[in-house]
């Protein structure tokens, strides 16, 4: 995904949402007047923690006390936690929560064919003081045909698009960095390092190319599915195909003239994972499309523990995906959805809750540098450090290096950033599947070597663009189109 996995907020301390005063009062009339119950919770996790099973214990001493419930936890591998999910919801498996997302375990699309329970009535009766713990534009961001499925893992919900630069090129090289307000801006300075350094790489890229990336940069555009999507600064919200647009092909010139010139890896099309050459601190710089506060701190370890500096190039923007990015649903297999919801509440509530999820037990797994501030300590059994897929990021504890300010600097940010004219539109791909298969098999024949510069854009994008037409990219264009005539009907727009 564009976004990657670091690139939320992986812990963030402070109050951005006013949890409610007292966590207890998330039951309503208190743990003692509730029956005891098992909740089964899903979600991934990138790597493995031999000690949860005591974090599952601390968790539950809090659950009990406060909904008298008992959590069983089940990370899941990332990498197979999508397929693995489809399939217990296929067969109807019983279990309570599972963490979803636009990226993965696809939230709406689950919402849709009846995987999640409704939650809007529930809301209000079971679980009142959640709705105030997330700002209206959340909660717009949430609904699926109007109706809302999820409770969002709150933290940083905006794109802000640019470089990431090594400090150490910025200063040997003089890069004025308040100099840079567009890609071209920064092809100068790849030259020199090209032409003193030829051993490093002075733009970083990858088979999938960064165009995705770059959408508020070219032009405002929004990308919904398969690059079909529309100009945020339209306002009859006309459908286009994005690999026709002008702004498309003036990406492609650009990478390829930069890829000739030897600024971008010579293996872009077909490479993976640029993480090795990274960590070697052989990449000077490359594109991120969330450029949030702290980000450059968060980079560092990435970059060969290097000092990294953030060049953005566009303001904040917030729309439907930016938000959805970490969501919890209640499954409609679960037998107690009331109590799951209250759990959830609680866990984007108390601080403690979700503390011990994201860290463990503090002088086993953390020690505490002051009140807001953890060490994890080194083999301690638990640091999953993805506090984004737990809950309410800025209610977890600071990790070591990162700055207080940043939680003030993000929530600043989630309120002021532009929102996309069709946030809380999500596209139902159904009607055209076999379209979508098609589109994408062009699109993994063209787009690794024209998205990364490797070929010539006169010589293959007419070929591209006519082999989707071919593929029938105008009937996608013309379902988004009604939906999204439709969505706007029903939401005044």
């Amino acid at each position: 995904m564009s976004v990657g996995l670091s690139g939320l907020l992986a812990a963030c301390g402070g109050g951005a949402a006013k949890p409610s005063a007292d966590p207890a009062s998330v039951s309503g009339n208190g743990a003692s007047k509730l029956s005891p119950v098992e909740l089964v919770w899903y979600y991934p996790q990138w790597s493995t923690q031999p000690d949860t099973a005591s974090v599952e214990e601390a968790i539950n001493k809090i659950t009990k006390e406060k909904i008298n419930a008992t959590i069983k936890l089940r990370p899941t591998d990332g990498a197979s936690y999508e397929q693995k999910l489809n399939t217990m919801v296929a067969s109807n498996e019983t279990f309570d929560i599972a963490w979803t997302s636009f990226w993965s375990f696809n939230y709406a699309q689950n919402a849709r064919k009846g995987a999640f329970v409704q939650l809007d009535a529930m809301l209000d009766g079971t679980a009142p003081n959640l709705k105030k713990t997330l700002p209206p534009v959340v909660w717009e961001a949430l609904k699926v045909d109007g109706k809302t499925y999820g409770i969002l893992n709150y933290q940083t919900i905006t794109n802000k698009e640019g470089f990431l630069v090594q400090k150490k090129y910025i200063e040997k090289y003089g890069l004025d960095v308040s100099s840079v307000k567009k890609l071209e801006d920064m092809e100068p300075f790849f030259l020199k390092i090209k032409q003193a350094e030829p051993d490093v790489i002075p733009f970083s890229m990858t088979r999938g190319g960064k165009f995705e990336g770059m959408k508020t940069t070219y032009n405002n555009l929004e990308l919904i599915s398969n690059y079909v999507g529309i100009y945020r600064n339209d306002k009859d919200l006309k459908v286009v195909d994005i690999v026709a647009t002008p702004e498309y092909k003036s990406y492609l010139e650009l990478m390829h003239s930069w890829y000739q010139k030897g600024i971008i890896n010579k293996d872009a099309p077909t490479l993976k994972s640029d993480k090795e050459n990274l960590k070697a601190g052989k990449v000077v710089s490359y594109f991120h499309n969330v450029l949030k506060p702290g980000r450059e701190d968060e980079e560092r370890t990435a970059f060969g523990n290097n000092d990294v500096v953030a060049i953005p190039i566009t303001q904040p923007f917030v729309g439907t995906n930016t938000i959805i990015q970490s969501i919890q649903a209640i499954s409609k297999t679960s037998k107690h959805p009331d109590r799951a919801l209250q759990f959830l509440e609680l866990l984007n509530s108390d601080k403690d809750l979700l503390n011990t999820v994201a860290f463990g037990i503090e002088g086993k797994h953390y020690t505490k540098i002051d009140e807001r501030t953890i060490k994890p300590i080194p083999n301690g059994g638990y640091d999953p450090n993805q506090t984004w897929v737990f809950g309410n990021g800025f209610n977890a504890y600071l990790r070591e290096g990162q700055k207080p300010e940043i939680v003030q600097q993000t929530l600043k940010e989630n309120e002021t950033a532009v929102a996309s004219p069709i946030l809380g539109f999500t596209f139902d791909p159904q009607p055209v599947l076999t379209e979508i298969a098609n589109i994408q098999a062009v699109s993994d024949q063209y787009g690794p070597p024209l998205n990364t510069g490797a070929v010539d854009p006169k010589e293959k994008l007419n070929e591209y663009i006519e082999k989707r037409k071919k593929a029938n990219v105008d009937k996608i264009i013309a379902e988004m189109q009604r939906q999204l005539d439709e969505w706007k009907a029903a939401n005044k727009k």
